[in-house]
């Protein structure tokens, strides 16, 4: 297996690609006609426990992260959340800059 087929957290801990897997589902929220019908949205998926990652590793990682394990051991990721919170902290930085402007400078 090369490089290429790890996601690398840190130097000494990758994960082996083929343990990660994608799956599109419908996603929820407004979305018009095409909400129901298109699967859109996607899920990464990766089972902690069947991991390769040393046991130590998988040990630290559930005592953080159990709650967002299912029962299986598995950890679902749906990236558009971190997507969507970043475009709304820019439009939020944006509408910050909409101050009024004093009148000193006259």
């Amino acid at each position: 297996m090369s490089s290429r087929d790890h996601v690398f957290v840190t130097d000494s801990i990758q994960i082996p690609e083929w343990e990660l897997s994608e799956r599109f589902v419908r996603a929820s929220g407004p979305g018009g006609q095409n909400v129901n019908k298109v699967s859109t949205a996607v899920q990464l998926r990766w089972n902690v426990l069947a991991s390769s990652i040393p046991a130590p590793v998988k040990a630290r990682f559930r005592r953080r992260y159990g709650a967002g394990l299912t029962q299986d051991g598995d950890l679902i990721l749906e990236a558009s959340v971190r997507r969507r919170l970043n475009a709304k902290k820019q439009r939020g930085a944006v509408k910050a800059l909409r101050g009024k402007v004093s009148g000193d400078d006259n």
